[in-house]
């Protein structure tokens, strides 16, 4: 069976970008695949949380994870940081990488701003270490979001540097899964910037867990324009705030732009937000007492992670000692 892995940073409350862009696409996937979700407790570090913190958010986004629909009986749920083999590969990878190829990644340029020379080095070296994350496990496919694929292909290169340094067919080269009409939500506030937990307005983003009002208050707030909807995406192309609502639409109630658009045709965008609204509370407020349930049984979390991390340490160290042969790195 092919290999999917992918994860999600322990940063405090998951919003619905995370939750379209990943795990609901992850809870599909998990039928076909072998299925490897991880929480990337050691990229959050770029982000300096502190230690009650990322205690408290990785127990938290185990449980969305759980929530959500991901079947711990079936798929491999664990915290990056409980195998070591992702750092001690990253390490051997970081030798393959050139700089070249790290200064072309535009996400570090985005997040480092204007102030770059004050980034901290894990910022940089990110890349590097989700290529650790997917190689080690030898997934066959990742499921990225658009803003990941140039990251992906970081991956490949690596891979494929490494395997032409020691002439051997070793790592395969991970395909990218881009899935669903919502694989980058938007900004309530901006449908030309990315919903993210950084935005300083809490209205541009909906929260995991807002409760039914909050979530109706943001949408009826959200950003549109004076225009009517139109029938077809070529006709929205231009208008970014409604596709983000049309595609987000979409996402939750299992239709393409091409068939959400044609249902709006002519429409006000208080028709489109007042049935957003609804699919919203229909789909958030079950996954919300779900996870309220689960969070009252933390020994329940952790027994799932430490099994997750025994699998993926069986899995990782393999690989890892294979790696270590070829590159003639002495073991214990």
């Amino acid at each position: 069976m092919n290999r999917i892995l992918s994860g999600i940073q322990p940063t405090g409350n998951l919003h619905l970008g995370n939750y379209l862009g990943a795990i609901h696409n992850w809870v599909a996937l998990q039928k076909s695949y072998e299925a490897f979700f991880c929480i990337v407790d050691l990229h959050a570090l770029t982000t300096h949380p502190s230690p009650e913190e990322i205690r408290a958010w990785t127990r938290e986004t185990a449980a969305n994870y759980i929530a959500a629909g991901i079947d711990p009986s079936h798929s491999h749920i664990f915290v990056q940081s409980m195998v070591p083999a992702h750092t001690e590969l990253s390490w051997i990878f970081s030798c393959f990488a050139p700089l070249g190829w790290l200064n072309r990644m535009t996400q570090f340029k985005e997040k480092a701003g204007k102030h770059r020379d004050q980034a901290n080095l894990g910022l940089y070296a990110y890349p590097v270490l989700m290529a650790a994350d997917i190689l080690v496990y030898k997934a066959t496919h990742v499921p990225v979001g658009e803003d990941q694929k140039q990251h992906l292909e970081l991956t490949r290169d690596i891979a494929g540097a490494f395997n032409h340094r020691y002439k051997r067919d070793f790592f395969k080269l991970p395909e990218p899964l881009i899935l669903g009409p919502a694989t980058r939500v938007m900004s309530l506030k901006e449908g030309t910037v990315k919903m993210s937990k950084s935005d300083p307005s809490d209205y541009s983003r909906i929260h995991l867990m807002d409760d039914a009002d909050t979530i109706a208050l943001k949408i009826r707030k959200a950003k549109t324009d004076p225009e009517l909807l139109a029938g077809t995406p070529e006709a929205m192309k231009n208008r970014p705030e409604a596709l983000n609502l049309l595609n987000i639409y979409g996402a939750l109630s299992n239709t393409s732009l091409e068939k959400a658009c044609p249902h709006f045709e002519g429409k006000s965008f208080s028709v489109l937000k007042a049935e957003l609204t609804d699919l919203l509370v229909a789909t958030l407020i079950p996954l919300q007492e779900r996870k309220k349930d689960l969070m009252k049984d933390p020994l329940y979390l952790d027994t799932i992670l430490k099994k997750g991390a025994e699998k993926a340490n069986t899995l990782a160290q393999h690989t890892l000692s294979e790696v270590k042969d070829m590159i003639g790195l002495l073991k214990n």
